[in-house]
């Protein structure tokens, strides 16, 4: 497999190629390959998620940063103990530095787990999420991008199964009947140049796959061999990031890549729409048998003191979240901090 045919830049793929003939379908799992082993990113077009639908939660996001403060914090994050909410500027933390972002957590729907000795402590992640009162048509847009964004993630993974070397089902078990994922509605205010310029730190994703939808505002970098490139929105494409677990499960065959958003100058603003798809909180992620081909060119997943990975799905979620925001950790969960 050749090595760095992406020059560093990061490429766009056009999913209509995967549902094409014999041979479409072939140069698209070759392009997939490539894109993935060696930036981690790709640009996505060919999606079939309607334009109104991108243009009603970039829009629906918009009006809910625009509410009076005492309604956003009416469902602050701090109220939930499952993670799930509003957070104001600042309050997340990446690397134990504060982003400067507000944003909106949301997850699966689900009943709350009792507590019970020897329940696994990632079952505390399980519950409902918050709902602005003053803006009820967001729950139905967001319902709506969630169904779209897992429809195009099956079959991005799908084809990821197969580009593999895999049967096309292959990941499936992980994430199939029972999907841990979070949403994020991201606002980066605009910040002085004479600030930290920290929208969200650099990072890796904890999950399988995230598809990112931006507004006409840039910020979104990567990390290369070459250094820090920038990934500028383009119209009607989602950006599409490999997670920590695809890692793990290709044996850093896919490699997740570090990444991290820069605040807007003073007086702009920039909207982004995250779906970060993760796998059951009850899986392990096994070790995939990749073709001797690609084997070859498997890399292992990095080894980080800093943040290490785990094949138990909810170790890794749950670590993620108790560093993230230690004070919903702290409220809630003290008894995991040591």
């Amino acid at each position: 497999m050749p090595a760095d045919e992406n020059n560093g830049q990061v490429p766009q793929l056009d999913l209509r190629g995967f549902d094409s003939g014999e041979s479409q379908r072939a140069q698209f799992l070759a392009e997939l390959r490539i894109a993935a082993h060696d930036v981690g990113f790709f640009y996505l077009v060919g999606h079939g998620v309607e334009a109104p639908l991108l243009h009603d939660l970039l829009d629906s996001a918009k009006h809910f940063f625009a509410l009076p403060e005492a309604d956003k914090l009416a469902i602050e994050m701090i109220h939930s103990p499952h993670f799930r909410g509003y957070n104001r500027v600042a309050s997340e933390r990446t690397r134990g530095m504060p982003d400067w972002r507000e944003q909106i957590d949301i997850g699966p729907e689900r009943a709350v787990v009792p507590r019970a000795a020897g329940s696994p402590p990632w079952s505390r992640l399980r519950g409902p999420n918050q709902w602005p009162a003053a803006l009820p048509k967001l729950r139905a847009v967001v319902t709506r991008w969630q169904t779209a964004a897992m429809q195009v993630l099956s079959r991005v993974l799908r084809a990821f199964s197969l580009a593999l070397g895999q049967p096309a089902d292959a990941l499936e078990p992980l994430y199939g009947d029972d999907p841990h994922y979070l949403i994020k509605l991201i606002r980066y205010p605009g910040r002085d140049a004479t600030a930290a310029d920290q929208g969200v730190g650099a990072h890796k994703d904890a999950g399988l796959i995230t598809l990112l939808l931006q507004d006409d505002r840039g910020g979104l970098q990567v990390e290369t061999p070459r250094g820090w490139i920038e990934v500028p929105p383009r119209p009607g494409t989602f950006v599409i990031n490999i997670g920590e677990l695809l890692e793990l499960a290709s044996d850093g065959f896919l490699r997740a890549t570090m990444h991290r958003v820069l605040s807007p100058p003073a007086g702009i603003e920039r909207l982004s729409a995250a779906f970060f798809l993760g796998a059951r909180l009850d899986a392990v992620v096994p070790q995939l048998v990749l073709p001797p081909a690609l084997a070859a060119h498997a890399r292992g997943p990095e080894r980080d003191p800093r943040n290490p990975m785990f094949r138990e799905v909810g170790m890794n979620y749950l670590k993620g979240r108790l560093r993230s925001h230690p004070d919903v950790a702290r409220r809630y969960h003290a008894d995991l901090l040591d």
